[in-house]
């Protein structure tokens, strides 16, 4: 029987929560560790995930300061062509929909390194990023020439903003509804900053593909909340937001893409109703539809264990490729360290010389797999996987293979 958990929800502020998944105290996913670090203690935190019968929010019980996460931040976007790809689709497909032009203003909240306003700039549509972690914002001014203001999204952000006429006929939020601690006052201000005839367009992990897939690793610290369509409409609607579509797509494992308006300002189309009545048939609104997802969680992790230690049994070599976030979710909760595997490599050179937080596996480039073979690779961020393994496909010299995950344990 699940238990109750002391926290109040960060949407309707209900205090009777109840638990899905412990993962137990693990370090910041992204909090990526120097050589000099490694012989000091690494602060862990509490990582449960509970689910909201009131709301139906699903929802991380610990909040880590915005500031210690975000202050200076290791992922840049633009190093996945998968993510590149994406960008310029959702771009091409906005700037149509919206009719798009000089005249208008696209802000992008969580801009990252301008990786997605690229493609509004490159047609002459004004943009603005908003972007908190200073070392990302620099880089998408010097290197992409994409205004950014590098402050957290907020009332007073938003409403500095309208002051100095910079209402936005477009606001774009990619996998930040996820990293929101206070919700109410984030829906706010996109309230108060988009114009009366504006869209609002928002992407982000959809819980029902976590929960039946098996995406445990993307739960860590700095995804607090996990959306059903029900759960972020109720949001939206407290601020006199309409969710007037909403379309299923496949990046990050499975996401769900809002498009939200001004209240009155359209009507709902077919498929926010359709997905609707699916959530409800399938009882996400409900606790028993979480009920199944710890158990499944750990039997992932006994397979990947046993895997492992009969690949060692045998002598085989075994690396991973990665160093996201839910690669360090899944090590840290598996107990997958040194033992197992020799390095991480990565093609980001913002990552190579770090080394992951809790297991402290070195991150290499890419081309040490050139040089050691190893006779495994074990796909760290499985939702790009088909990427990877385009660009791994030297492995096949050596007879190399992969090890997948998620959504269970695959080695191809």
């Amino acid at each position: 029987m699940m238990m109750a958990v002391n926290f109040n929800c960060r949407c309707c502020k209900n205090k009777n929560l109840q638990a899905v998944l412990s993962l137990g105290k693990l370090p910041l996913a992204n909090a990526l560790l120097r050589e000099q670090d490694l012989a000091k203690a690494e602060k862990t935190y509490t990582l449960d995930l509970a689910f909201c019968p009131d709301c139906s929010l699903v929802q991380i019980t610990e909040t880590v300061d915005p500031t210690v996460l975000f202050g200076e931040y290791l992922y840049f976007s633009s190093y996945s062509q998968t993510m590149l790809k994406h960008a310029e689709t959702l771009a091409a497909l906005l700037i149509e929909k919206q009719g798009l032009s000089k005249n208008n203003l696209v802000i992008e909240i969580a801009s990252n390194d301008g990786y997605l306003l690229q493609y509004f700039k490159k047609k002459g549509i004004p943009v603005l990023g908003i972007e908190p972690a200073e070392n990302i914002a620099k880089a998408a001014e010097e290197e992409k020439c994409i205004p950014t203001l590098c402050k957290f999204f907020n009332i007073e952000t938003a409403t500095q903003l309208k002051n100095e006429n910079k209402s936005a006929d477009l606001i774009i939020g990619n996998n930040v509804l996820a990293h929101v601690a206070d919700l109410n006052e984030f829906v706010e201000g996109v309230r108060i900053l988009l114009k009366k005839d504006g869209l609002a367009v928002f992407e982000f992990p959809y819980v029902g593909d976590m929960i039946e897939n098996n995406e445990f690793d993307t739960i860590y610290h700095e995804h607090l909340c996990y959306y059903s369509l029900n759960s972020v409409k109720n949001l939206f609607a407290r601020f006199d937001l309409t969710i007037t579509d909403s379309v299923r797509i496949p990046i990050h494992g499975g996401s769900l893409r809002i498009f939200v308006r001004h209240d009155h300002t359209e009507v709902p189309g077919k498929s926010r109703e359709a997905l609707l009545n699916e959530e409800k048939k399938k009882g996400m609104d409900e606790l028993p539809f979480y009920n199944s997802f710890a158990n499944k969680v750990l039997h992932i992790k006994k397979e990947m264990l046993g895997l492992l230690d009969t690949l060692k049994s045998e002598g085989k070599n075994v690396v991973g490729y990665g160093a996201a976030a839910k690669g360090s979710t899944l090590l840290n909760y598996f107990g997958i360290g040194k033992d197992y595997i020799d390095y991480i490599v990565d093609r980001s050179p913002y990552k190579q010389g770090y080394y992951m937080p809790g297991t402290h596996l070195p991150i290499l480039a890419p081309d040490k797999i050139k040089q050691t073979k190893p006779d495994y690779v074990l796909i760290l961020p499985w939702n790009i996987k088909d990427e990877i393994i385009e660009q791994m496909a030297f492995i096949q010299e050596w007879n190399g293979k992969y090890i997948i995950p998620i959504p269970k344990v695959i080695v191809t």
